[in-house]
């Protein structure tokens, strides 16, 4: 789609290196995102290569008044970021990462994949916690909270967040933390993009230490039984131990992590080899960076994904049973239940610290459709959706915005709750009064500007 003569003439304004039109080479592949079933076509792509250009696009969206998608990794479910016949505010070249291994501080530009971050602190045997797939955005999964391996001795990506540079819908450049705007710090953290693009994050970073991993599987026949006793040993979990799981039609696999200074790792981990007799598995020798990276080509861009997720407060029978159906049913031998331990330093925190919502869960579940043909699409997303509408019926309040498909009013009040969900619809009406950023799991602000994102459903 051609931009208009009046887009034409503002991003006359901006250097032209950084603004890419359809009729430019890169064009094709750059308006591509993670999701293959998403496929739009935005009038300009941008390229900011710092805060003051960003700024820059800010104020000419607000003037056009087309969609703003912005975009880091480009991993959303939905697509939220790209559109049709708006701006794409890529931030892939602000992709810087330092780390002062005194301060125990990591700085990282807002357009970082995990593995910019991973790869960085790694080098001084740190981390921040994170999410699984190194391809991710690092600032998408922040805002939505972030969640990973070293979540439960750590806390979320956002109880690690110290501050952010953000630029805000009128285009001014916030420094945002605890002491500066500390109303808008506690939306950033679990609120999405709805209130404006963070351009740096200040992580705190712990020492990783050694680390064991165990991967098992365990046949269909043998999946109930094995999910029972996965369900003993959360309960009793030191906080240095995790584990995941990915259940599909194939059976069982499951994940054990520890991270601990303490030398008890095998020890701690070789109990899930035999949730249900012995598994199919072992002990792996990997570190950290490999672990990270080990789901990459699985959930590798140019496949077509339908997810939902929530919170179990624990792994109970029904729960069990419900799984164990959905995923014998599976249209293929891709689509599954993803499951990571939670708890520990995560139910730590005050549910009311921060947006987001789900600290007291025991685990968070995704039930993901994945597959690569479209002639599939009826019968993967159909699965999807009734498995994530049956799990969604024996799940906690609140689900976890960065890993919904569905849209609209319902997904995000349901994210957060009606009390909470009123604050940011308060702090939205503060810093974003016209929902410039509403690509995203939209909270309406406070005044009733409506909610527009609908059309962006999968």
């Amino acid at each position: 789609m051609q931009p208009s003569g009046i887009l034409r003439e503002l991003l006359g304004r901006l250097p032209r290196d950084i603004v890419i039109d359809p009729e430019a080479p890169s064009y094709e592949s750059l308006r591509r995102v993670w999701n293959d079933m998403i496929d739009r076509r935005p009038s300009a792509i941008i390229r900011p290569g710092d805060v003051k250009q960003v700024s820059e696009v800010v104020r000419l969206a607000a003037t056009t008044g087309l969609p703003l998608a912005v975009r880091c990794g480009g991993h959303s479910f939905p697509g939220f970021s790209t559109c049709d016949g708006g701006i794409v505010l890529d931030l892939s070249r602000m992709n810087t990462v330092s780390v002062d291994p005194e301060a125990r501080l990591a700085n990282v530009g807002g357009g970082a994949l995990l593995r910019d971050v991973d790869r960085a602190t790694a080098k001084y045997g740190l981390v921040v916690p994170a999410g699984v797939v190194s391809h991710t955005g690092a600032g998408g999964l922040t805002l939505g909270g972030g969640m990973g391996w070293t979540s439960r001795r750590f806390g979320l990506t956002i109880d690690n967040l110290v501050s952010a540079e953000v630029v805000t819908a009128n285009g001014e450049i916030l420094e945002v933390s605890d002491s500066s705007h500390p109303d808008l710090f506690w939306g950033l953290r679990g609120g999405g993009g709805n209130f404006g693009i963070v351009t740096r994050f200040q992580f705190r970073v712990h020492t990783l230490g050694p680390i064991s991993v165990g991967v098992w599987n365990y046949a269909p026949t043998r999946v109930a039984e094995a999910l029972e006793g996965l369900s003993a040993l959360a309960k009793r979990a030191p906080r240095s131990q995790t584990h995941t799981i990915g259940l599909t039609k194939s059976g069982l696999r499951v994940t054990a992590f520890y991270n601990g200074p303490d030398g008890l790792g095998h020890e701690s981990v070789a109990p899930f080899g035999n949730l249900a007799g012995p598994g199919d598995g072992g002990l792996e020798d990997m570190d950290f960076l490999e672990l990270q990276s080990r789901s990459d080509d699985f959930m590798r861009w140019g496949r077509r994904y339908y997810g939902k997720g929530g919170f179990f407060g624990d792994l109970n029978p029904g729960v069990i049973r419900e799984m164990a159906d959905l995923s014998s049913n599976a249209p293929n031998e891709d689509s599954e239940f993803f499951m990571i331990h939670l708890g520990g330093a995560v139910s730590d925190v005050s549910d009311d610290a921060t947006a987001y919502t789900g600290r007291q869960a025991e685990f968070f579940w995704l039930a993901q459709a994945i597959w690569d043909d479209a002639l599939e699409d009826e019968q993967c997303l159909s699965w999807g959706r009734e498995a994530g509408q049956r799990l969604e019926a024996r799940s906690q309040v609140g689900n976890y915005v960065n890993e919904q498909s569905d849209v609209g009013q319902r997904v995000s009040e349901l994210a957060y709750g009606k009390t909470k969900y009123n604050r940011l619809a308060a702090l939205k009406a503060k810093y974003d009064p016209s929902n410039l950023f509403r690509l995203n799991q939209n909270i309406a602000p406070a005044h009733g500007v409506s909610e527009p994102n609908r059309d962006q459903a999968t």
